[in-house]
């Protein structure tokens, strides 16, 4: 799509929300005026939003406290531009001096109080405010531990990001991935996990085995597939909690084992499993561990992912004489269709989670590249290309995709962030090279 319109008028009315945090409170009267402002993402002529966040009143946290994460967080979307404040703080309480923000080109301000008590628990409160138009647009509350206190910042970032472009947010979410360390002949890849940002990222594994392809449950933001080896041995497909570091080996028949993916209810993984020269996707129930074979063929069959609503899945097979991307029912009821036509090798398809468009990788003439297409091969889109682009994974709310890029040399392969218009491609930082990353769904919980 060359442009993509989202116009959110908002309505000024009470804000209903089921709080991930257990103290979700509506913050002051919001007048029943309509406004509109309109963010446009056209590759030529989109400008970012721009939009000031003060210092929260009483906020002494580290990293530049709750306002540093969401400004970092609404930056990195590149959807919004940050102004600087003119003052470092604003009392929670006092209306702002709207025609002082407009002269600043602000169109939307953030304000916001952090207060702490003896029990080690943080209150943090903010407002949105419509510059333009002089009021209000969302004001909540939320209370946890002070340990917590990124957190919530991201849910503040979720709140703004959604009222002012009418898309989900995705900013309290998780990603795991591959981290790379040591030499490229020697690589030690241990799994990963962390905030979106970057922060809080610690280690799911010790690097003994290699690991690979991890995958997170759409309905579960806390568990994980993936593929491990130790030298010598067969693949196993290990089921992993994220949280309490619990993981356990899947009941899959001998042979070559990869690309696990759940099904959308997390009951189910279809994985490959290589015998002889050719590889089929295989169904495994989780509860009971029946095994059920889904392809049948005399060809690589393997990269599996489904609709959102279970009943379709695409797939990678180099049936028709080179890899490319097929799409069939999980209940077989009919054959696969073949949906990539363009030229080069497509691979490693996954469903978006709005159910609109299928990530790929595409590689043509010595260059990878990350591309999305509809459901039956229409609206084909390069998004982003280069020498080494691979392993798409998207954002809870559809309208981002995580991959990893690796330039050449020395540098190592990082991971970057585009989004659906192409427009937005930037770095994801990570402390060492890191590949294979996958998007968790949306955190729930203090």
């Amino acid at each position: 799509m060359s442009a993509h319109t989202i116009s959110y008028a908002r309505r000024f009315s009470r804000i209903i929300r089921s709080a991930a945090l257990p103290l979700c409170l509506l913050l002051g009267n919001i007048p029943s005026a309509r406004a509109e402002i309109h963010i446009t993402l056209d590759r030529a002529n989109f400008q970012p939003l721009p939009i000031a966040i003060t210092l929260f009143e009483g906020d002494s946290l580290p990293d530049q406290g709750i306002g540093g994460v969401i400004g970092n967080d609404l930056r990195l979307s590149g959807y919004f531009m940050t102004v600087s404040a003119p003052v470092d703080t604003l009392s929670f309480d006092q209306t702002p001096a709207f025609e002082n923000w407009k002269a600043l080109n602000v169109q939307a301000l953030v304000t916001g109080q952090v207060a702490t008590d003896g029990t080690g628990r943080v209150t943090v409160s903010f407002r949105l405010w419509d510059v333009l138009a002089g009021t209000q647009l969302a004001g909540e509350r939320y209370t946890t531990s002070q340990t917590n206190w990124r957190r919530m910042g991201h849910m503040i970032s979720d709140v703004i990001f959604q009222k002012l472009t009418g898309l989900g947010g995705f900013f309290n979410s998780r990603v795991v991935f591959v981290d790379e360390t040591e030499s490229r002949t020697h690589r030690r890849k241990r799994l990963a996990i962390m905030d979106i940002d970057g922060a809080h990222m610690r280690y799911l594994t010790k690097g003994e085995k290699l690991v690979v392809t991890p995958r997170f449950a759409p309905n579960s933001p806390d568990e994980v597939a993936y593929v491990a080896q130790q030298l010598g041995s067969p693949a196993s497909i290990y089921q992993l909690n994220v949280d309490t570091h619990h993981a356990t080996a899947l009941p899959i028949p001998p042979g070559m084992t990869f690309s696990p993916r759940f099904s959308p209810d997390g009951r189910a993984l279809v994985f490959s499993l290589q015998k002889g020269g050719n590889a089929e996707l295989y169904r495994l129930d989780l509860g009971s561990r029946a095994l059920t074979q889904m392809t049948s063929s005399s060809a690589i069959n393997t990269s599996a992912s489904f609709s959102p609503d279970g009943r379709m899945m695409a797939f990678e097979s180099d049936r028709g004489g080179s890899q490319q991307i097929y799409v069939m029912p999980t209940d077989g009821s009919s054959t696969a269709q073949r949906i990539s036509f363009g030229g080069g090798s497509y691979s490693q398809p996954v469903w978006s989670p709005r159910g609109d468009y299928i990530a790929f990788t595409r590689r043509q003439g010595g260059q990878f590249a990350i591309g999305i297409m509809k459901p039956d091969g229409s609206a084909t889109r390069i998004l982003t290309e280069g020498f080494h682009n691979e392993s798409p994974t998207w954002a809870p709310n559809g309208q981002y995709i995580m991959f990893f890029r690796d330039s050449g040399g020395d540098g190592g392969s990082q991971l970057r962030m585009v989004d659906v218009t192409g427009r937005v491609d930037v770095p994801i930082p990570t402390p060492n090279s890191a590949s294979d990353p996958t998007w968790s769904g949306l955190r729930s919980g203090s």
